[in-house]
């Protein structure tokens, strides 16, 4: 099973557009797939069930805000007891894939204050190993999952604690970005960032007696979203920014997601992601098309 996560730190960048789609088509290709909802803002949640039904179902115990607060009572819910199937976009499958969801909440802007308050300690051996324990509550939340070819994690925008509990569990790091000044400036701050985390964790674990192993999570890549096209090719004011990434010297994605705000807009309010819908017409076939060779890219960098 893969784990990856979906992180930039500026918003508006397309992450959760990227991860449904990718979700779904990873599914519609046979794979079964699980999306974890780290972002308060739940737009992932709501790219696949309607906000009545998730306030009526699940706001009040069936998040993965709920699965945090219950860490502080031994772990009384489970990650598998959030999991459920958005019926929508499962009824668009063919064959033996399936897409799962687990849901946000707005409280998770919470959590992370909460998990802040169990770092530190009366002595340096003790503060390092409160670190490996809070850095590492969802990696021993998702080893209870074992039912998966992938898991997606959609972060949210910023490196806060429960951030840094996604890329500790994960194997991958994906990164999209807008081909424009803000988009691409922090980049290379989020991989120091990430490497810094990393470094600790690692530096911990050596000395945890086993009790913690190292990780190696890598990244995939930058995938650029929100592209304006001319001619077949992102237009001349954004390839700067795409070779300007590049020369960071971290992979960058050939394909793309470009920019059509009616299309991708209207998604969420049907429950399915743009690459599975059954629209008409050319642009919505080359929007289907572009995207159908990122999920190719990205299936074959990652081995699923």
């Amino acid at each position: 099973m893969k784990i990856v996560s979906v992180i930039n730190y500026k918003g508006g960048v397309g992450k959760t557009t990227l991860t449904a789609n990718l979700g779904a088509e990873l599914a519609f290709r046979g794979r079964k797939v699980l999306l974890i909802d780290l972002d308060p803002q739940s737009s992932l949640t709501f790219s696949f069930i309607p906000p009545d039904l998730w306030q009526k179902e699940y706001s009040e115990s069936k998040t993965i805000k709920n699965w945090f607060d219950s860490l502080s009572d031994g772990g009384s819910i489970t990650l598998t007891d959030l999991i459920f199937t958005p019926r929508a976009t499962n009824d668009t499958l063919n064959g033996e894939g399936k897409l799962d969801l687990i849901a946000s909440h707005l409280g998770l802007i919470n959590v992370d204050l909460e998990l802040a308050t169990e770092l530190g300690g009366a002595s340096l051996k003790q503060a390092q190993k409160k670190f490996l324990k809070v850095h590492s509550h969802l990696l021993n939340g998702i080893e209870e999952i074992n039912d998966y070819d992938i898991i997606l994690i959609d972060c949210p925008p910023n490196f806060n604690i429960v951030t840094k509990n996604a890329i500790v569990a994960s194997d991958n790091i994906l990164i999209p970005a807008k081909p424009d000044y803000l988009s691409t400036l922090g980049i290379d701050y989020l991989i120091r960032s990430l490497n810094s985390l990393i470094e600790d964790y690692n530096d911990y674990a050596k000395i945890s007696n086993k009790e913690y192993e190292e990780i190696a999570p890598e990244i995939i890549g930058v995938v650029f979203t929100m592209i304006q096209i001319h001619g077949g090719q992102p237009i001349s004011a954004l390839r700067p920014f795409i070779s300007q990434t590049k020369r960071l010297g971290i992979p960058v994605f050939d394909n793309y997601f470009r920019e059509n705000k009616t299309i991708f807009a209207d998604a969420p309010q049907y429950g399915v992601p743009v690459v599975l819908n059954r629209y008409s017409g050319i642009t919505y076939q080359g929007v289907v098309s572009e995207i159908e060779q990122l999920v190719s890219e990205f299936a074959k960098k990652i081995g699923i």
